[in-house]
Formats: C-alpha cells, sequence, structure tokens
C-alpha cells in the first residue's frame, strides 16, 4: 500500500493569473481542493516540497493529508500541470476524500517468475499491452504496484485480467470485459526454427497491433 503523504499549505487570498504569477515567482504552487460537498478551498504549497513527493514514484496514488490553516484535510492527487518548457509544477488538483471512501486510481504494473514462463525461456518476447491498471479501491487501500505471474505461460499466449490475483478490497474499474494486459510473442528466430508458426506468427500480430 502506498504511503500516506503529508503537505503543509496556505490559504490563497487571491485568485487569477496575476496572483498565480506571484506566487510562483516565490517558489511556490497554486492548487485547490475540491468535492467532498464542500466548497473548494484554494491554496498554495511549496514548489520544493511538491516535488520532492512527486520524485516517490507513487505520488498520484497516495493519500495526501493537505494541513492548512490549523485543519488537517484528507486527500488525493488528481492532477498536476507543468510548465511546457522548465517542467516545473504550475498547478495541482486535490481530490477531497474521506477515510473509507473508493476511489478510481491508475496503478502499475510488474511482472514476477519470469524464468518460470516457457515462452520467455524459448526466447519469446513480452509484449506489454497496458503498463498500468484502472482500479477501484479505499482510498487507505490503494496497492503501489500489481504484480503479475507469467508462470506457465508460453509463446502466442495473452495474460487477461482474468489472470490477474488482485490484493483483497481492490477490484478492475473496467468490469464489462476480460481486457488483455500482456502477451508472448515470438521473436523471428523462435518462428523459424520452430514447428508450429502458424500460432505464433497470428499471435504476435495481434500483440503488435
Amino acid at each position: 500500500m502506498s504511503d500516506q503523504l503529508t503537505l503543509t499549505a496556505e490559504a490563497r487570498e487571491r485568485a487569477g493569473k496575476g496572483a498565480s504569477r506571484d506566487l510562483r515567482r516565490n517558489g511556490r504552487v497554486p492548487a485547490v481542493v475540491y468535492g467532498g460537498n464542500e466548497e473548494p478551498l484554494m491554496i498554495h504549497v511549496e514548489e520544493k516540497l511538491l516535488m520532492k513527493q512527486l520524485m516517490t514514484g507513487h505520488f498520484m496514488n497516495s493519500v495526501v493529508m493537505i494541513e492548512v490553516g490549523g485543519k488537517t484535510v484528507r486527500t488525493l492527487p488528481k492532477d498536476v500541470a507543468f510548465h511546457p518548457v522548465k517542467d516545473r509544477p504550475i498547478h495541482a488538483d486535490f481530490l477531497r476524500i474521506s477515510k473509507d471512501a473508493k476511489v478510481h486510481v491508475e496503478v502499475p504494473v510488474v511482472f514476477a517468475n519470469e524464468e518460470a514462463s516457457p515462452g520467455l525461456k524459448r526466447g519469446g518476447v513480452l509484449n506489454i499491452v497496458r503498463h498500468e491498471l484502472e482500479l477501484v479501491c479505499e482510498a487507505d487501500k490503494i496497492p503501489d504496484e500489481i504484480s503479475i505471474d507469467v508462470t506457465g505461460f508460453d509463446v502466442g499466449d495473452s495474460i487477461h485480467i482474468s489472470n490477474v490475483a488482485l490484493p483483497k478490497g481492490v477490484e478492475s474499474a473496467i468490469s464489462d470485459r476480460d481486457f488483455t494486459i500482456a502477451t508472448i510473442v515470438a521473436p523471428s528466430a523462435l518462428k523459424s526454427s520452430d514447428g508450429d508458426t502458424t500460432k505464433d506468427e497470428g499471435e504476435a500480430a495481434e500483440g503488435e497491433a
């Protein structure tokens, strides 16, 4: 599960482009907290601290406790806009959430036990169709990543969401189809030396499409 982060903020007294430019010149990033049937909360945070948290690699999937005006607001980051040239954060959006709220998140996938995959051992290539999964889970149970076991998968096989053991309380946000996450395709050398090339070629083409 992703760590809970804390971000100290100050309330914004003024809105608009001019006020935002002044904040950025002083090393601050304008932001807004919305949702939860409450009025949007206009804040600004320290750019260096925001960048430090962004560099954790799991900021967008972490609960962020925003401390502002003597109160703490539980949030989930929804968007961080960056300057197109300087690559610095220029605005951030946070969704206000309750402790037991269910949220939609995108969680990266990793693949385990590749040495136990007959297809990969034969020189097949893991063609990743989805690098992240859209999931629904409680806000305090967001996984850092989803590990997918490729044990037993051979050349021409596809790995679907139904093959993945999701953590307890975590569901796929896409429930109407058994979508493909990855395929194991054959390189040219393996195709030419394998007697059963028809399946490999067809599946490889499908995986690359």
